[in-house]
């Protein structure tokens, strides 16, 4: 079986009507998307990344962006919350490919079914997976974990939540300990707070820890705090979480470009003769959506492309938050310019542009935020360690 019959099998066009059909009632009703999650369980999607001598596809992170951007069309808050399993099973692929074996057993629990999540958000913490305001303490076999994680997507159904927290031991030397919380472990709540502006199916609750012991078989790294720890492992998350939540934004913004260009030529307007299709402003508007999509578009098949192929840039941080930076914004641009296009049937629950424009707002919350990524990209090209105790000044 070729790869492109693969990944057809694994999003099939009705599969695709189906969580279309369904978006908007997981929406309304605040709930997850159970339905969903069972026919992408049963077609293997969720092993997508996983080497086919797992079980799975065997698809590189170029390869993934392109069906989670055709899911993000129909369903955004179900590709954004998968994302958070399949980057997971990317980054352990990508590193088996280096011969790093620390991450083979989730590719392995992977293909057994089990389910991954990432609690890495933490309320004030603005440089995710390199510093964290959770603390892990070592005791005999492994690790205690006390913190407060938000954002935990896939809260409904993770049977692995990889987390990070820090290692104050030496508090001249502070540690990062990555790891993988057992679903049946004891000392950890799911609180139920997810009721939020958009991508409400994504259920991500958050994940209060009190001593949650992890053994150490289920740690994956040690590694100093901040940049200066940060290694292939890091990179690899970068890689693959970033470009995902990019990949899902621009499928909903393309989504709503279509939705406008079908629209205008359907739309009148008393002081036109013919449709709102030939008003200059709305050719001016759907041009740049056009243009920004396809500016999108060329850069992250470039990126993930890049990725896939070993291509060694000495800058993938800055090409990797630079990315998912640039076209997020461009996505609320397009979403934004299909809203003025709309006029005010735009403001109602029935209208799908309404869902999306809540959808697409989320995407600034995902690490790293705007500031963050300006002050990584600037650093970064500058020369300057961002691991500098004065931060700024």
């Amino acid at each position: 079986m070729t790869t492109m019959t693969t990944a057809t099998d694994l999003l099939t066009d009705e599969m695709l009507a189906r969580f279309d059909s369904r978006a908007a009632i997981y929406d309304r009703e605040n709930r997850f998307f159970d339905e969903d999650w069972d026919e992408l369980r049963q077609s293997g999607y969720l092993l997508a990344a996983v080497p086919t001598e797992f079980g799975g596809s065997g698809l590189g992170l170029d390869e993934v962006a392109k069906l989670q951007g055709r899911l993000a069309y129909h369903a955004p808050a179900t590709a954004v919350a998968v994302n958070m399993h399949l980057y997971w099973t990317g980054v352990a692929a990508d590193l088996l490919r280096t011969g790093d074996t620390s991450c083979r057993w989730l590719l392995e629990r992977a293909a057994a079914g089990e389910v991954f999540a990432a609690i890495h958000g933490e309320a004030g913490n603005d440089i995710p997976l390199l510093l964290s305001s959770s603390k892990a303490e070592k005791v005999p076999g492994g690790y205690e974990i006390t913190g407060h994680k938000i954002f935990g997507s896939l809260s409904p159904v993770w049977t692995l939540a990889g987390f990070h927290a820090m290692d104050t031991s030496d508090p001249s030397n502070p540690k990062i300990v990555h790891g993988f919380l057992p679903r049946n472990t004891s000392g950890y709540e799911i609180v139920e707070t997810w009721d939020t502006l958009g991508m409400r199916a994504t259920q991500s609750h958050d994940t209060v820890l009190d001593r949650a012991f992890v053994a150490d078989e289920n740690i994956v790294l040690v590694c100093p705090a901040g940049f200066a720890g940060a290694g292939m492992f890091q990179v690899g998350v970068f890689a693959w979480a970033l470009m995902g939540f990019a990949t899902v934004y621009l499928g909903a913004a393309k989504r709503a470009f279509d939705i406008t260009v079908d629209r205008m030529p359907k739309r009148t307007s008393v002081a036109l003769t013919r449709s709102m299709a030939h008003h200059p402003e709305v050719q001016h508007n759907v041009s740049e959506m056009r243009i920004s999509l396809d500016v999108c578009e060329a850069l992250l098949d470039k990126v993930t492309t890049d990725w896939a192929t070993g291509v060694p840039h000495a800058d993938w941080p800055v090409r990797l938050v630079g990315a998912r930076h640039f076209i997020i914004n461009q996505a609320y641009d397009i979403v934004d310019r299909a809203m003025d296009l709309s006029g005010g049937s735009a403001v109602f629950k029935g209208n799908r542009l309404e869902q999306i424009f809540r959808d697409v707002r989320m995407g600034r919350f995902h690490p790293g935020n705007t500031m963050l990524a300006h002050e990584l990209v600037g650093k970064l090209c500058l020369g300057l360690n961002p691991d500098d105790p004065q931060r700024w000044g």
